[in-house]
């Protein structure tokens, strides 16, 4: 059994400081709505009048200037702060250099499960910062995920968790998209559902759609378009957009796919692959030369 200080008792902290009482531990929450640690306390938590107690303090909360205004001007040395808070790679880098003008140590996470998943098969969590600070409260931190360690770079758990995100929610979305299309034609999005699954299945394969071939693709820098280039990618998503517009539908993220596509497709690379548009998404907003 070890120590562990929850600060933030929302719905993914309240989630982790049950989970850690589950798994045997001592629990100390901390909230700043006092009230909310009532249910923890009766769970058999202890109820801690000052955020900063005990060595290990996990935090969950809206935002890193939360953390801040929680912590104040509080000592924090010999301590190990594990924030599981949204942000930037850029503040959370400078949330390290905060906690260590303190005398702590930050070590930042991306947990990759809504609330109900803490503790649950499946669950993990990117975590970043000094690999030593980790590795001492690893076994503690495993009650909630699994524990991957993605460097020493602040930042890079909120890359990661971020990378993943962004999959995740245009995923969802495109999946919105072509079930409201259907739908006009009459089409129950369940009976299209089990050709989205065979679709993202392949995506997940090795095949020719694969995102490991994609992968390799992207390191190499070569993107073969023999069979089905970049321009006729750019072509079939304004098919699209005009499809969807027909239809009486928000075209927002398509239009904007369309135009990265028609951009690649203007900077020279309509006889490459599709994944020559990662071309276009390094260069940003710069005009192409």
């Amino acid at each position: 059994m070890s120590e562990v200080t929850v600060i933030g008792l929302g719905p993914m902290g309240s989630a982790m400081a049950a989970t850690f009482l589950e798994a045997g531990h001592d629990v100390t929450v901390w909230n700043r709505t006092a009230s909310k640690a009532g249910p923890l306390v009766a769970k058999g938590a202890k109820q801690a009048e000052r955020p900063a107690t005990g060595e290990l303090l996990v935090i969950s909360q809206i935002s890193y200037q939360a953390m801040y205004d929680s912590l104040g001007e509080a000592r924090l040395d010999g301590k190990t702060l594990v924030n599981l808070s949204s942000g930037t790679p850029a503040e959370l880098r400078e949330a390290a250099r905060w906690v260590a003008e303190r005398g702590g140590t930050l070590i930042t996470g991306g947990i990759m499960v809504p609330p109900p998943g803490i503790g649950q098969p499946g669950a993990y969590t990117f975590y970043s910062g000094p690999k030593e600070a980790l590795d001492r409260y690893a076994a503690t931190l495993e009650a909630l995920s699994a524990v991957t360690y993605v460097g020493e770079d602040p930042g890079l758990a909120m890359m990661y968790y971020q990378a993943q995100l962004l999959m995740f929610w245009s995923a969802l979305t495109s999946f919105m998209h072509a079930a409201a299309l259907l739908e006009t034609a009459g089409v129950r999005p369940s009976a299209f559902a089990p050709f989205a699954r065979e679709l993202h299945g392949e995506l997940a394969s090795d095949g020719p759609l694969g995102l490991g071939i994609l992968g390799e693709e992207l390191e190499a820098g070569v993107y073969p378009g023999e069979d089905n280039s970049l321009h006729m990618q750019a072509v079939g998503m304004g098919h699209v957009v005009e499809t969807l517009r027909a239809a009486g539908l928000d075209t927002t993220v398509p239009e904007a796919l369309h135009r990265l596509f028609a951009r690649a497709d203007a900077e020279g690379h309509g006889d490459e692959g599709l994944t020559a548009v990662v071309e276009s998404i390094r260069q940003g907003t710069r005009p192409a030369p």
